[in-house]
């Protein structure tokens, strides 16, 4: 089978600083669903950026949908995440005045990759992008509202739709389900995985909810500094 990433010996310090973290080892099968867990402060963001590419590798291996993350250029890592990847950011990065419907379909649009996938399976990007607005528990009546008169719990919803558009290979999502109560927290991350699933993707995750935990394949819990 073939990995959605595959690390060891892998690290990383902000200047002078003693490492963040050190990872022996680390493999997820492509597919397969990875909870990653740890106190504030020991690097799961940082560890996130490294695996979509925005943070480059400067000690160890890291390889991600069989590419080595340390042998790509900035440029072949941000085509690598743009076409193959969904990052739901812990502060959503969406685009404030414009509608819901520019915001879900700017990787259809960037990526023309993204927009082939969105075709072949559901005839066109909108399509896809309404279906999923729906699935994940969005009414079809806010797809032409700008996303800053959306409640918080509604903009993470609509972030996640945009990082599932096209089907990308990889889904890495920072805290998503932060803004939602803990009672729409399962429900939400269950409709998330379950598309991530019949869309073949791997999803790599961060929360401090270890409630959350027991629905994905494994459990990776970040490593105290100085240990593996």
């Amino acid at each position: 089978m073939t990995h959605a990433l595959k690390l060891s010996q892998l690290s990383h310090a902000w200047g002078n600083a003693p490492p963040l973290f050190d990872i022996a080892q680390l493999v997820l099968l492509q597919g397969e669903n990875l909870f990653i867990q740890g106190p504030s402060g020991c690097g799961k963001s940082t560890l996130l950026g490294m695996l979509a590419g925005v943070i480059e590798v400067s000690h160890g291996q890291l390889e991600v949908l069989g590419q080595d993350m340390a042998g790509l250029s900035s440029v072949g890592r941000d085509r690598l995440r743009g076409e193959h990847m969904g990052v739901i950011f812990q502060q959503f990065n969406l685009l404030p005045y414009l509608d819901v419907q520019a915001n879900v379909l700017l990787p259809t649009r960037m990526f023309p990759s993204r927009a082939l996938a969105a075709a072949k399976e559901w005839g066109d990007a909108q399509a896809q992008a309404l279906h999923l607005i729906q699935t994940l528990g969005l009414p079809q009546s806010v797809w032409h509202q700008p996303v800053n008169q959306l409640s918080v719990g509604q903009q993470q919803r609509v972030a996640a739709v945009r990082a599932l558009m096209g089907s990308p290979r990889l889904l890495i999502a920072d805290e998503p389900t932060s803004a939602l109560d803990e009672a729409n927290q399962l429900e939400f991350l269950d409709l998330l995985l379950d598309t991530a699933r019949r869309q073949a993707a791997s999803v790599v995750m961060v929360s401090h909810n270890p409630q959350l935990a027991h629905r994905f394949d494994q459990v990776f819990a970040m490593p105290l500094r100085g240990h593996a």
